[in-house]
This record gives C-alpha cells, structure tokens and sequence, in this order.
C-alpha cells in the first residue's frame, strides 16, 4: 500500500490554499486569491479521496 499518492496532493494542495488565503489578506480584492483557494480546496479533497481509496 502506497500512501504517499493521497498524501503528497493533500500537503501540496494544502500549501496552495493557504496562499491564496495569505494573498487575500494582504490584498483586500483579489480574484487569484480566490482562485488559489478554490484551486487548493479542491484538490485537498481529491487527495483526501485518493487516501481513502487506498486503504480499502
């Protein structure tokens, strides 16, 4: 069982996010700040997913 597939998008995806809500912080409108968000949010769920498939 290879674990490192679900983790690596997780971590990633949760450094993205976490950007992009920096980002936002420092400029109060900030469209790629959203994005950068909505980008990592959704990829923290398909790493999430792929974590859960491989323990089955």
């Amino acid at each position: 069982m290879n674990t490192r597939e679900g983790i690596i998008p997780s971590v990633l995806s949760s450094v993205v996010t976490t950007t992009g809500v920096l980002f936002r912080k420092k400029h109060r409108i900030s469209n790629p700040g959203l994005g950068g968000i909505g980008f990592g949010l959704a990829h923290v769920v398909l790493g999430e997913i792929d974590l859960v498939q491989l323990e089955r």
